[in-house]
């Protein structure tokens, strides 16, 4: 790891933060964020907290990189992105592995986080070139109307430790293109990810002579992001986390009349149906609720079976949760890795007896692993309970590999039940059936910003936009057309006669 630090511009624990490598001799220790990995336990790294000094020359320079930005054609925007594509291409092994070691989630998910970096990088360039407004007739004679877009400027970027990478790049490959500049604040929880990924652009910026202040990492806790969400100066907010956060930042930014985007909690459900693929659902059910350790906002977490194959389902999920291996991320031949931190595990552990106390059967055991590979003491057992009803804890986000399961006897019915929780981000629906599909595509169907048909609730792609209503925040990120909320819109209207005619026929004579 220590090479792989290196190559990504990490001093094993000196690490820097918004302005690079630090010398950390005259900092207290109050002053560092120390990266513990939950795959082993070790320290891997120090990260100096940005003062509220440092912040304010972080916003300082992003408005100058800003005014400099604006004058550079969309397109040639798009090719600085292209080449952070290729630059990302390089370090994929590497930033892939920091990922895994730093976050836990497996090193094929490190692996394809940074893919989806590449992706979204792709995308972007493509959009560089098709930042398109729309024209429209004028009701007046040699009159011409259109509407065009602009960029905002400062769009400040808030990210969680589960996706530690993907979710900036999301947002900032396209903030990027519409002409943005960006500043990040990632996870405490995993800032050398995000300092590795600010030093490979700020090479691709050198490289171009382009000003660093186009990007810029801060370092911190929630103090960071209240500032951000405080700031006037920065015109847009994206948030991800927990939906108590996301209620944070959006009564802070829309108190000053900002901008923002919230990507907040799921609790996903699959409906599985008579003439559903067995094959199909169990890969699907299974990856959706033990991927990434069952810390994905779109986990899966419910799943609604109907009674007339409830006890085949359950059999099948039961054995292939009995070949699930957890272990070190690292280790590819492992399925799962461990929780974030501790406090992880006493939440997981906490769910399970709130489960059973309510009526709960739990038909495969959880708990946490200790002994040889185990010495973090994150790792924990995925753990499947079965549920008469959805009690309040099934209501709720648990950050962890725990599926209820749930009977029902009409499809109608197991819709109501999925959509009776307060999140709606993602959901899927097993089915063979042309009638089931498009009833819970329906507007009578799920309330989520994502459902899906014969695929689980995980593995969005970045073509289309991402994102969830009611406590999810109903923010859209990605692909589509989200790249509007990255701009503001401009409606202009140009008079080429020799007259000026009012709108809707009203007469002013001077």
């Amino acid at each position: 790891m220590q090479d792989i630090l290196k190559r990504l511009g990490l001093a094993a624990i000196n690490a820097g933060t918004s302005t690079g490598q630090r010398d950390f001799g005259n900092l207290e220790e109050q002053n560092l964020i120390s990266s513990f990995s939950p795959v082993d336990g070790q320290l891997i790294g120090k990260v100096a907290i940005t003062s509220a000094a440092e912040y304010a020359e972080v916003i300082q320079t992003a408005q100058a990189a800003f005014k400099f930005w604006t004058t550079v054609p969309a397109p040639k925007r798009g090719e600085i992105v292209r080449q952070y594509g290729n630059a990302l291409r390089e370090y994929k092994e590497d930033l892939g592995k920091l990922v895994s070691y730093e976050m836990g989630k497996s090193l094929q998910e490190g692996y394809g986080e940074v893919q989806e970096m590449i992706d979204i990088c792709d995308f972007a360039v493509g959009l560089s070139r098709q930042l398109y407004g729309l024209t429209m007739h004028s009701e007046r004679p040699a009159h011409r109307m259109y509407e065009q877009w602009h960029p905002l400027g400062i769009v400040g970027i808030i990210s969680a430790f589960n996706f530690p990478v993907a979710v900036w790049a999301w947002n900032s490959m396209l903030a990027l293109v519409c002409g943005n500049v960006c500043v990040w604040k990632g996870s405490e929880k995993t800032p050398l990810c995000a300092i590795a990924c600010q030093n490979i652009l700020k090479q691709v910026l050198r490289d171009n002579n382009l000003p660093e202040g186009l990007s810029a990492v801060v370092t911190g806790d929630y103090k960071i992001g209240q500032a951000m969400s405080e700031d006037p100066r920065v015109a847009l907010v994206s948030a991800t986390g927990s939906t108590r956060m996301g209620k944070i930042v959006a009564q802070t930014v829309s108190a000053r009349l900002g901008k923002y985007i919230l990507e907040l909690g799921g609790n996903n459900a699959i409906i599985v149906t008579p003439t559903a693929n067995f094959s199909i659902m169990l890969t699907s059910v299974v990856f959706g609720a033990v991927g990434t350790a069952g810390q994905r906002c779109t986990t899966t977490r419910r799943l609604f079976v109907h009674d007339s194959i409830y006890s085949e389902v359950v059999a099948k999920i039961k054995n292939a949760y009995q070949q699930l291996r957890v272990g070190n991320p690292l280790d590819q031949h492992n399925h799962v890795g461990p929780l974030i931190d501790k406090q992880a595990v006493a939440d997981y552990l906490s769910a399970i007896e709130k489960a059973e106390k309510a009526g709960g059967k739990v038909s495969v055991q959880g708990g946490v692993l200790s002994g040889e590979g185990y010495e973090s003491g994150c790792y924990v057992r995925p753990c499947v309970v079965e549920v008469s009803e959805q009690y309040d804890i099934v209501k709720h986000e648990t950050f962890a590999p725990i599926l209820y399961i749930l009977r029902y006897s009409d499809l109608n019915e197991a819709i109501a039940a999925q959509n009776a929780v307060p999140q709606g981000l993602s959901s899927a629906i097993m089915t063979d059936s042309v009638r089931d599909a498009e009833l819970f595509l329906s507007a009578q169907g799920s309330d989520c910003g994502i459902a899906n048909v014969n695929i689980g609730t995980s593995g969005a792609e970045i073509g289309g936009a991402f994102g969830g209503e009611k406590e999810t925040g109903g923010g859209r990120e990605s692909g589509s057309d989200a790249w509007k909320a990255y701009m503001r819109r401009q409606t202009n209207t140009i008079n080429y006669s020799s007259t000026v005619p009012l709108a809707q026929g009203i007469k002013f004579e001077l």
